[in-house]
């Protein structure tokens, strides 16, 4: 299939991996396996593809070390178990990505820090970093703190998110399955694997219909709606089995493995979309002729020289309005600086945030990424 061209053509992605993978249906990591994925992820990173992985396995590497053999129920046992595994499970990959002369980097994250718009933008600067300095950042939900009302409930949900977050091309899920089927083929000997669909599509939620495993959260309803997160900033989602020989690999070089899940539009245009759509503007920054101009006709992003005064009171992370020196909306997007500082800057060259500020946060006032012409 011609879409298959967009997993060969991506350049950023997100790779989850689940619990019954990693640690052979709960007898402890296996670390052959875990040997095998890094071997063929850092492939893709001597190809210049970014590469960010989320894994599963903190709970179930736990159960494992401490001889429990059915998933606890009990919160404080769950957070227990993750705190005994995730040091297994980190010290695994490190050791791993090590023998490839790799570095990386553990990021545990809770529903708090996607939600909240300065942390959001902490962690997504932390991990545009990482990936800057050729780290490959592992990336787990912080099953240690988290509580029933902020969990994501899974790691299918949680590299959805980190895809929005990175502005990755696309997410691979590997799972226990070799994709989405039509029926559930533990009941149905003539079940078909879904090739390509698109995400949006309402069919996947009665193919999907199922439970999760005993080790996992998820299951592959949890995998279609992770698909539809990831569709939201323009990414595809491929659920494909991980027990597959070199199915990364085999997925580079595109061939038809698993299930892919489309999103309805490319990634730019997505995002661009949701900047313009976002419900309300906190504060408007006016610029001169020049900052309009490079923004209007030059698609770069703007810098604080370009501000000629700020008005309103918000915070970094949220959404400003940009007016010509006419009061004429020409953009919008999400401001670098809380008002105060943003005020402070306004005027002043990049060189010399430092010295108004005490610090730095990003060079620009509004990165062109995050800023859409209106």
């Amino acid at each position: 299939m011609a879409e298959r061209g967009r997993v060969q053509r991506a350049r950023r992605l997100v790779v989850k991996i689940g619990s019954a993978l990693l640690t052979d249906d709960g007898r402890g990591l296996d670390v052959t396996a875990l040997a095998g994925w890094v071997d063929q992820l850092t492939a893709l990173i001597r190809d210049d593809i970014e590469v960010v992985l989320v894994s599963s396995g903190s709970v179930a590497e736990g159960m494992s070390r401490l001889g429990w053999r059915e998933r606890p129920q009990h919160l404080h046992e769950l957070q227990a178990a993750a705190a005994v595994g995730q040091m297994g499970l980190v010290q695994t990959w490190e050791a791993q990505f090590k023998r490839h002369g790799l570095h990386s980097a553990q990021i545990l994250l809770t529903h708090d820090d996607l939600s909240d718009r300065k942390r959001y933008l902490n962690a997504r600067s932390t991990l545009r970093t990482l990936l800057d300095l050729g780290v490959i950042p592992i990336v787990n939900e912080n099953d240690t703190v988290v509580t029933d009302e902020i969990r994501f409930g899974d790691n299918d949900t949680l590299g959805a998110l980190v895809a929005n977050l990175v502005e990755a091309d696309g997410l691979v899920i590997l799972t226990d399955q070799d994709g989405l089927f039509d029926r559930d083929p533990r009941k149905h000997a003539d079940a078909t694997l879904v090739d390509e669909r698109l995400a949006s599509d309402a069919g996947l939620d009665a193919m999907a219909a199922g439970g999760a495993g005993m080790l996992g959260r998820g299951g592959m309803q949890t995998k279609v709606r992770a698909a539809r997160l990831a569709a939201r900033s323009g990414a595809f989602t491929v659920i494909v089995g991980g027990r597959l020989e070199q199915v990364i690999t085999r997925l580079r070089a595109g061939e038809s493995l698993g299930t892919l899940l489309l999103p309805e539009q490319g990634r730019i245009a997505a995002r661009k979309q949701w900047l313009a759509s976002h419900l309300k503007t906190r504060g408007q920054l006016v610029l001169d002729d020049g900052a309009v101009r490079v923004l209007c006709q030059g698609g770069r992003s703007l810098l604080p020289v370009g501000v000629r005064s700020v008005t309103g009171q918000f915070r970094r992370g949220e959404m400003v309005s940009c007016a010509d020196e006419f009061g004429r909306e020409v953009a919008r997007g999400l401001v670098n600086y809380d008002a105060d500082e943003a005020r402070a800057i306004a005027g002043r060259s990049s060189d010399r945030i430092a010295e108004v500020l005490g610090y730095v946060s990003d060079e620009e006032m509004i990165h062109r990424d995050n800023l859409v012409i209106v």
